[in-house]
């Protein structure tokens, strides 16, 4: 019979991209999400698949989590195949401050996610994880690799770190089930994904995409004067979320970086926005300060490459065009 996937977050950047691969390729999905940053819009275009099966829900709603525990139990003999695949989590910067709410979520709902796996006897687990985890050591030529060692900011320094170590603890909990033998899986350290479909501009594309359209102008931080990143979008990061699943080698408990070495500074960003949009010359604006915000982020993904022959497809413009056509066509800017 089919492959079920069972996606928590899946209205979100990874989880509503995921869904439409995985169904355009002929596999089941079985998604959930509570909308704490994302909407039904996002899933739209999949909802009246017959592969494709949503529920509104959180992962951390216990009844709900039994229901859905029964449903796929029921599905495990005529399924040929069965992975659960985390995307649920609190990613926004302006939350990763709030140590409570990344912890219910990316900590508590990973484990609880997890955990149901291991009971209906799913054949893997992926976790998708963050570049966040690498905090203040986010650089070195040739990028960062997994095997690195990870240098992270103080709690008296940035409380955002309560996100990466939250997110770091995940990658622990799905290590050590792997090496327990009670399933199998990875976990996935993603470096800057954007979306054509991302609900609220709290990301760097979107923000900068929207303030153009809106006004010519843009404001970002100060650090944005110095700051540089490599952006991924997120048809390629979720084909590497898919690569990954399909490739049994990958699926030994480790961490796998997912990213792209075009490296652009934050105001080559905004010229290369603007030159899509159609503004020679965008206006930018700076105001306010980030602490314990890396100046460069670049990291290694050729553990990945190697292992399961990915490949970014999608340029920094080319994602950029399709974030402006895809506005203006829903918005009519």
């Amino acid at each position: 019979m089919k492959n079920l996937y069972v996606i928590s977050g899946v209205t979100g950047m990874t989880g509503n991209e995921l869904a439409r691969q995985l169904v355009r390729r002929g596999d089941a999905v079985i998604g959930f999400d509570n909308f704490f940053a994302s909407s039904i819009d996002t899933i739209r275009d999949v909802l009246e698949s017959e592969r494709m099966e949503f529920y509104e829900a959180d992962v951390n709603d216990d009844a709900w989590m039994r229901n859905l525990e029964e449903k796929v139990s029921g599905l495990r003999a005529p399924c040929d195949r069965i992975v659960y695949i985390n995307c649920a989590a609190v990613v926004h910067t302006e939350h990763f401050y709030h140590v409570n709410r990344t912890f219910e979520t990316n900590v508590l709902g990973m484990k609880s996610f997890l955990e149901q796996a291991i009971r209906v006897g799913a054949d893997s687990y992926i976790n998708c994880s963050t570049s966040e985890v690498y905090s203040m050591q986010s650089w070195k030529e040739g990028g960062v690799a997994e095997e690195d060692f990870l240098l992270l900011a103080t709690a008296e320094h940035s409380q955002r770190t309560s996100y990466a170590t939250g997110k770091l603890l995940t990658e622990f909990f799905l290590k050590d089930a792997v090496d327990s033998g009670k399933i199998r899986g990875c976990s996935l350290r993603f470096a800057n994904v954007y979306s054509k479909n991302e609900l609220l501009a709290k990301h760097v594309i979107p923000h900068v995409i929207t303030s153009l359209m809106e006004s010519g102008r843009v404001t970002l931080l100060e650090n944005s004067k110095v700051n540089k990143r490599t952006f991924l979008h997120n048809i390629d990061s979720c084909a590497a979320v898919l690569a990954v699943a399909d490739t049994d080698a990958a699926l030994d408990g480790t961490v796998y970086n997912v990213a792209t070495e075009q490296e652009v500074s934050m105001l080559e960003l905004v010229e290369l926005c603007g030159r899509v949009i159609g503004i020679e010359k965008p206006e930018i604006l700076f105001e306010g300060y980030r602490e314990s915000d890396p100046v460069r982020r670049v990291l290694s993904a050729r553990k990945l490459k190697e292992r399961t022959g990915w490949e970014p497809r999608i340029s920094l413009e080319e994602g950029i065009r399709m974030c402006v056509e895809y506005r203006r066509e829903t918005e009519g800017r």
